[in-house]
């Protein structure tokens, strides 16, 4: 069942203590007053040339925004971080107090500091504020396998178990640490995957299953699929599709009556049964849709249509939001969750950035109630060097004047976190209303509407690469 999302007065915070704090010492006078103060700055205000609006947006960034005194993770002493610590992050108490979902994204999967400062929040959401599930845009069976086996395993052994190597780095490290760390408390943070991509062969290493046979046929299967997803084989997929169905429903029979077997392999996960359920009906989802989407993808793109790539982010996106509101609704529906994604999956508009090539997005596709209950931040960067999928570097480009990271940039700060979804639209803030150029990866511009993406931006002034570790799944 859904918790209700409390309402908010849609009110600027910094603003919202003295205009309470007036009207509650002499209301008519004090709203008379107010009221002439408004119109005359009203008179005052005149259009402007975009150089003074950008200067306007700067000096609002500069009042209103926060500034964060580290981005580094925190050390936990005698079995906590202490608590002044995180002074610095106290401003998202009356952002967060109704929310069950808070989105951490990333404009690059490629940015140490992106890694480092996630870390950071996740540490104060899970001991501040309750958050005990961290989700990753990895795969589902991955993290869930990764989980039940955490108390056994490496910090590193669980992180390349678990999340795709874009994240397999010196910074996001001592996430894992931590998470480990915090097993034996009376508050666990716990890892999640929501993810329906193939990523390590769901049978890698099952001891739980005893026909030795099936799991020999599902991991030649596994990585059969791999093969016709990046071929053109149309034709010969459609030929060998019945047979990975059966095999598959073959295996979920077997995840259902192994109960026993799965927890005691797995047994830091303690709803590793219906998680593993879960994984092979993705799986039967997969040979059933995506696979040939993939394939039908290639052929296309051969031919030099690179805008079919879209139908398969689409058909993903919308199987990661389903796993999402799964795992939000029926696996735990009385806990509170962080999500680590991409920026373009996370955002609440991210269609509108991309027409006429449009296609709903994992955060547009989750329902009004989630939605609700939800708060969305992106990360951008400023300057510096970052990372594409593949390791290779790529150098931020220089600031567009009045792009998202340039206002920003106003308040002077290597680390800045603004606000977005408790403001009213007035003159120092209309950027966050209006269409303003922002970069994906750090070097490609795209238009969006802040305020419709996100509910606050986090910018770090100054990027660079990971210190990636090596790529393998052995430490």
């Amino acid at each position: 069942m859904l918790t209700v999302a409390v309402a908010l007065t849609s009110v600027s915070y910094a603003v919202a203590p003295s205009n309470i704090a007036s009207a509650q010492s002499n209301p008519e006078s004090k709203q008379g007053k107010h009221s002439e103060q408004q119109a005359d700055q009203k008179a005052d205000q005149k259009a402007r040339i975009y150089p003074e609006a950008i200067a306007d947006w700067k000096k609002y960034v500069s009042d209103h925004a926060y500034a964060l005194k580290s981005i580094l993770p925190e050390k936990r002493v005698d079995g906590a971080i202490p608590e002044s610590n995180f002074q610095d992050l106290d401003m998202l108490i009356p952002l967060l107090a109704d929310k069950r979902i808070v989105y951490l994204g990333e404009s690059s999967h490629g940015a140490a500091e992106f890694n480092s400062v996630k870390t950071r929040l996740i540490q104060y959401l899970h001991q501040q504020l309750g958050y005990n599930f961290v989700a990753f845009e990895s795969g589902l069976p991955d993290a869930a396998i990764a989980q039940g086996e955490m108390k056994s395993k490496t910090a590193e052994e669980t992180m390349k178990r678990s999340i795709f190597k874009v994240w397999w780095t010196e910074e996001t490290l001592p996430l894992f640490q931590y998470m480990k760390d915090t097993q034996d408390s009376q508050q666990p943070l716990r890892l999640l995957g929501f993810d329906i991509q193939l990523q390590t062969p769901l049978l890698k290493d099952a001891q739980w299953l005893k026909d030795k046979k099936l799991q020999e046929e599902v991991m030649q299967a596994e990585a059969d699929l791999s093969k016709w997803s990046r071929g053109k084989d149309l034709a010969g997929y459609r030929k060998v599709r019945p047979e990975l169905l059966t095999l598959y429903k073959k295996l979920l029979e077997q995840v259902e009556s192994h109960a026993d077997e799965l927890k005691k392999q797995y047994p830091d996960e303690p709803k590793i049964t219906v998680l593993m359920k879960r994984a092979v009906e993705d799986r039967i989802r997969l040979i059933n849709e995506f696979v040939e989407i993939n394939i039908n993808v290639n052929i296309d793109t051969e031919k030099g249509n690179m805008m079919a790539m879209y139908r398969a982010t689409e058909w993903r996106d919308r199987a990661m939001a389903n796993n999402l509101i799964w795992l939000a609704t029926e696996a735990y529906p009385e806990e509170k969750f962080i999500v680590w994604a991409h920026n373009a999956h996370i955002s609440k508009a991210q269609s509108q950035t991309y027409v006429p090539f449009t296609h709903k997005w994992m955060g547009e596709l989750m329902p009004k109630e989630l939605q609700h209950q939800s708060y969305v931040m992106g990360l951008y960067m400023a300057s510096g060097e970052s990372a594409d999928n593949t390791r290779q570097p790529i150098s931020v480009l220089p600031l567009i004047p009045g792009s998202l990271e340039d206002i920003l940039s106003g308040a002077k700060q290597p680390y800045t976190f603004m606000d977005l979804r408790y403001r009213d639209n007035e003159r120092g803030n209309s950027w966050m209303f209006e269409r303003v150029v922002s970069y994906i990866w750090g070097n490609g511009p795209s238009l969006i509407v802040p305020r419709h993406h996100y509910d606050g931006v986090l910018l770090i002034d100054k990027v660079k690469l990971p210190k990636y570790l090596p790529n393998s799944p052995k430490s």
